[in-house]
């Protein structure tokens, strides 16, 4: 059992039995909201008085003196007690006090616990010849009747026990001076003073009526400790009502996690709480007290949620503060990883359990189902409160119970329509009955004609307005824009030149070419010559070896220039194709040329122009988004009918034209899907048009039109972009 301890103080001796009754004369106690601990608890005018035997010859201002402080004592405790001290705090000052006014060898105070008395708090306990943690029952059953009684005693020394009992109520050589200490008439410790025996009976009952004096200073900071308690207890219960009201307001998840945080964060009297969602085996952050919403890919809920799922598989909650050395190895990694980020100095980790119906038999804790897990932080002081782990056990336990109410109403099969039909409770009523006939029976039609009515099956799509001959021009080799030759809107020929380009590289590469070949036509003309010379005798005359080198050395310079007139001729050809040319006759489509083109660098293969043939047919370019391709597909393999529209009979309207209507035929449906700019991945279909129906043609106008795929139900049609998000985004993950 717990025991308060402070080492052995120089306590004075006892006064005479004839004057210390006359030092008790005391004043009455003063109040005050601070107070001193004496450090040295010793009256020099008690050992003096004792020293002398009595009053007589003892010097009156050492015996003033000595009431007077003896007074400062008795104010002190006065003023101890209606201060705000911890139980811990008032009963040292207390205890040292008394034992410094009585003169006394040591005390100590025992805190009723149930049935019996633990020593709570004690002085010099050891010179009493008592130790702190012996096993007396005499002595025990002493301070049992002291408490029950509720009546002061003093206990000579050896004073034997009750009747029957061998063992002595008082086993030290002191005398005991003992006080109960009273709330609401009803004992709530005992103090007991070892004092030395020898004074006479007056000094005794002195001793007992000064006991007994400040046994009722202590009752009044047992009354003051007890109402602060009260009040409290009485906000505590405030609050939770409070937090009980907002957490069983709503039967929705989200709002019952943040009523759960925040509210919980107020009676928990921490910095921060956050819900976590135990979900077959994976935690999912709620909720974080302070924050409205918060990202759950953040890497700091990563880690709480990692964190948690830790704790939760060991099941047994988790209590860290900044001192802790003895973490669970299996969660050392996942918390540190936590504090890295959060930097929280105290944390705690709660596991939340659903509680089962009543049953005879026990369950653990670890048997219990786990929904989830409440987390709590301090980031600035990692000391917990006095009362931390009840208060966020009540916030637990309440948690526990709202989030298990939330979840078994969510899991509730077809809740929205249990709740739609529950809301037509009033409606069913018997004076209102033909008007809720009336309402179901046209309920009913409409779903029957959802599914009955047959409606056209249309899919929407846009694109552009374009020549069917249509052609783009590509430079063939790179280089830099130096002329153009047409702008927009104009009409070309086949082979007309169209733009001009320039290349540093190619003219460099040419002038080395011709530079080589310049220098191995000359070498091969000094060749020929030395050899003719030889044979005709002029000169100096030339070894055969030296003739044979010359001979090979001639087919190799000849063989070399043919090479260099190929790539010449290659390189000819690469001049001639800086100059682009119609491929065909066309209207140059491309809008601001000279911006896009003029001096600017192309790379071979690059499309430099877009040539029309605005004369010829026209066409329509439709992107359809691929998770229709099926209903194309579908609308391909229909028979043509006798009905008034075809399969893949396409309605579509101009940009430029809003308020008119024109029809054309789906020729082509490419097979690959692509990514085209705000479309998307979608499906290329080229639809054929009559051009004499339509408008002022302008090319590249925006289309908008809709692909005719037969008949289907018309709840199809109306919700079929609802059914496929369901399919694709609900059905497929179950």
């Amino acid at each position: 059992m717990p025991k308060e301890e402070w080492g052995p103080s120089a306590l004075g001796q006892a006064p005479s039995s004839r004057d210390f009754a006359s030092i008790m004369s005391l004043a009455p106690p003063q109040s005050s909201s601070s107070f001193p601990l004496p450090k040295q608890p010793v009256l020099a005018g008690s050992v003096a008085v004792a020293q002398t035997g009595g009053t007589e010859g003892v010097d009156p201002s050492l015996l003033t003196d000595t009431r007077n402080e003896i007074r400062q004592l008795v104010n002190e405790v006065a003023q101890l007690a209606a201060s705000d001290a911890t139980a811990k705090e008032f009963y040292e000052g207390f205890l040292s006090r008394v034992l410094a006014a009585m003169a006394a060898v040591g005390g100590a105070v025992w805190i009723k616990q149930g049935d019996g008395l633990q020593l709570a708090y004690h002085a010099n306990l050891p010179a009493t010849g008592l130790a702190a943690n012996q096993e007396l029952p005499a002595h025990q059953g002493l301070l049992r009747r002291v408490a029950e009684t509720k009546q002061a005693l003093i206990v000579p020394p050896h004073a034997a026990g009750a009747a029957g009992s061998q063992a002595p109520d008082n086993p030290t050589q002191h005398l005991l001076v003992l006080a109960p200490l009273m709330l609401e008439n009803e004992t709530q410790a005992v103090v007991e003073v070892f004092q030395r025996a020898g004074g006479g009976p007056t000094t005794q009952r002195g001793y007992l009526r000064f006991l007994v004096q400040m046994a009722e200073l202590a009752g009044d900071f047992l009354k003051t400790q007890h109402l602060r308690q009260l009040r409290d207890r009485q906000a505590v219960w405030q609050q939770l009502e409070q937090f009980v009201l907002a957490i069983h307001r709503s039967l929705e998840l989200l709002p019952t996690a943040y009523a759960i945080v925040n509210e919980g964060r107020r009676i928990a009297g921490c910095d921060r709480v956050s819900l976590i969602l135990w979900k077959q085996g994976r935690c999912e952050v709620l909720a974080i007290s302070g924050l409205d919403s918060l990202d759950r890919r953040a890497v700091q809920v990563k880690r709480l949620a990692e964190l948690t799922r830790c704790v939760l598989k060991a099941r047994e909650p988790l209590l860290y503060t900044h001192d802790s050395r003895d973490t669970p190895p299996q969660i050392e990694a996942a918390l540190q990883g936590y504090l890295d980020q959060a930097h929280a100095r105290l944390l705690g980790v709660i596991p939340l359990t659903i509680q089962p119906a009543k049953t005879d038999q026990p369950v653990r804790a670890s048997e219990l189902p786990i929904i989830g897990a409440l987390i709590v932080e301090q980031l600035s002081d990692d000391r917990p409160a006095s009362d931390l782990a009840s208060r966020v056990d009540l916030v637990a336990q309440h948690s526990a119970s709202a989030l298990a109410a939330v979840l078994s109403h969510q899991s509730v099969l077809f809740l929205p329509l249990w709740k739609a039909l529950g809301s037509l409770g009033a409606v069913a009523s018997l004076r209102a009955l033909p008007k809720t006939a009336a309402v179901l029976i046209l309920l009913v039609g409409v779903i029957a004609a959802l599914f009955l009515v047959p409606a056209d099956f249309e899919v929407a799509a846009r694109g552009k307005l374009q020549p069917a001959d249509r052609r783009e021009v590509f430079a063939q080799i790179s280089g830099v824009v130096d002329k153009l030759a047409v702008r927009h809107g104009d009409f070309v020929q086949a082979g007309q030149p169209l733009v001009e380009l320039s290349s540093h590289d190619l003219e460099e590469q040419l002038t080395t070419i011709l530079g080589e070949q310049s220098t191995v036509v000359e070498q091969i003309a000094a060749t020929e010559r030395a050899l003719l010379d030889n044979r005709s005798g002029q000169g100096t005359r030339l070894t055969a070896a030296d003739e044979n080198r010359l001979a090979a050395e001639l087919l190799e310079l000849r063989q070399r220039a043919s090479n260099l007139e190929r790539e010449l001729a290659l390189f000819r050809q690469k001049q001639q194709q800086l100059l682009v040319v119609a491929p065909a006759a066309g209207q140059v489509v491309t809008w601001k040329v000279e911006q896009q083109l003029l001096h600017r660098p192309v790379e071979r293969g690059q499309a430099l122009l877009s040539l029309a043939d605005p004369a010829g047919p026209w066409e329509l370019e439709l992107y359809v988004p691929e998770r229709r391709l099926k209903h194309l597909a579908a609308a391909q393999a229909m028979k043509p009918g006798k009905a008034d529209r075809q399969p893949l009979e396409v309605t579509f309207t101009l940009a430029s034209h809003p308020g008119m209507t024109f029809r054309g035929q789906v020729v082509e449906i490419e097979h690959t899907a692509q990514v085209r700019g705000d479309e998307g991945n979608t499906i290329l279909v080229r639809v054929q048009v009559d051009k004499s129906q339509l408008p002022d043609l302008h090319d590249q106008v925006t289309v908008t039109g809709k692909l005719y795929c037969g008949e289907r139900s018309l709840g199809f049609v109306w919700f079929c972009d609802l059914l496929e998000t369901v399919q694709s985004q609900v059905l497929f993950w179950l």
